[in-house]
């Protein structure tokens, strides 16, 4: 009785902690329009540049003309908004990613074997660019770290910018 009594209050006392990124993970803040909590910002922001990165490298070895250069613009513009991120994160002591999250993941492995890739990639693209555009938006009116607020604001055309782009080209 007092080891089952003992879990459930451990687990009472961590629940917060632990629960403090599922609304944000599970897209609940997303669909009501709540703004992210810092580290979560800071983590989902890091894991979409990953996965621009990277897919981006991908189909920048595999497209030609426009789509090529999107794919090289999309590196350049990550990279530039990852090294932005990093210093800012690691001023306010907040921890960064190591990986992209596994369904990012997963639609990075998909890619690699896709045979439609470009189609694949514009599709992959637009959606990431969604989730940024409206990750951005909510924390640039009404994230609590004002540096990354503002940061977050100044970033938001850039990515608007490049969704129209995904979604130009995905129609192409």
């Amino acid at each position: 009785m007092r080891t089952t009594t003992a879990f459930v209050l451990g687990m009472l006392i961590a629940a917060p902690a632990l629960a403090q990124s599922m609304p944000e993970r599970a897209g609940v803040n997303s669909t009501l329009g709540i703004a992210p909590k810092t580290a979560d910002f800071v983590k989902e922001a890091a894991m979409s540049d990953m996965f621009e990165i990277q897919s981006s490298k991908l189909a920048a070895t595999k497209l030609t003309g426009q789509a090529k250069a999107f794919a090289d613009q999309m590196i350049a513009d990550h990279t530039k908004t990852t090294n932005e991120l990093t210093a800012a994160a690691k001023a306010e002591n907040i921890p960064l990613p190591a990986a992209m999250s596994d369904s990012q993941e997963d639609m990075l492995t998909k890619l690699q074997s896709a045979t439609d890739f470009s189609r694949l990639y514009f599709n992959d693209q637009v959606s990431a660019h969604e989730s940024a555009v409206s990750l951005f938006d909510r924390y640039s009116k009404g994230g609590d770290d004002p540096k990354l607020k503002t940061w977050a604001g100044a970033t938001l055309p850039a990515l608007q910018h490049h969704l129209e782009m995904a979604q130009n080209l995905r129609k192409s």
